[in-house]
C-alpha cells in the first residue's frame, strides 16, 4: 500500500493538470456557444476534481499525520512565495466544490442569467486552484525535494 500512497502527489498534480485543460476547454466551448460539448466537458472537469479530492484525501489520510513539509534549504524568497501560494489554495481550494456545485446545478436548471453570474466567480477560482495545484507539486516534489542527509 506505500508504493501506491507515495505516487498518489502524482496523481493528484495530474488530475489538477487535467483539471485545467477541462476548464479551458469549457471557456473556449461556451465561447463559440458550443452549449452542449461545454455541459459535458464542465461536467467531466467536475468528476476530475472529485477523483482528486477523493486521491488527496486518500494520501493524507495514510500519512498519519507526517504531512509533507517544504524544505527550508531554498533561499526564504522562495520559501515565502511558495507558502504564500499554497495559504491561497487552500482558502480558495475551500470554496471550489460549493461554487462548482452551485454553478453546475444552476447551468442544469437552466438557469442562464444567474449560472453566468456565479460562473464569473466560479471559473477563475477553480482555475487559480487548479493551476497552483500543479505549482505547489512542482515546487515541493521537483525543484525542491528533501534533500538526503
Amino acid at each position: 500500500m506505500d508504493a501506491f500512497v507515495s505516487q498518489l502527489p502524482h496523481v493528484n498534480a495530474s488530475l489538477n493538470g487535467l483539471a485545467t485543460v477541462l476548464l479551458m476547454l469549457g471557456l473556449v466551448l461556451i465561447k463559440r456557444r458550443q452549449e452542449t460539448a461545454h455541459k459535458w466537458v464542465m461536467l467531466a472537469c467536475f468528476a476530475v476534481s472529485v477523483a482528486f479530492l477523493a486521491s488527496y484525501l486518500t494520501y493524507h489520510y495514510h500519512l498519519e499525520g507526517a504531512s509533507k513539509k517544504f524544505p527550508s534549504y531554498p533561499p526564504a524568497a522562495v520559501r515565502y512565495t511558495y507558502y504564500s501560494i499554497l495559504l491561497t489554495h487552500v482558502v480558495l481550494a475551500a470554496l471550489v466544490p460549493f461554487l462548482a456545485i452551485g454553478t453546475i446545478y444552476l447551468g442544469l436548471a437552466d438557469k442562464r442569467a444567474a449560472h453566468r453570474r456565479l460562473a464569473r466567480w466560479t471559473f477563475p477560482i477553480w482555475l487559480y486552484v487548479s493551476v497552483t495545484g500543479v505549482i505547489i507539486y512542482v515546487m515541493l516534489y521537483q525543484l525542491y525535494p528533501p534533500q538526503s542527509p
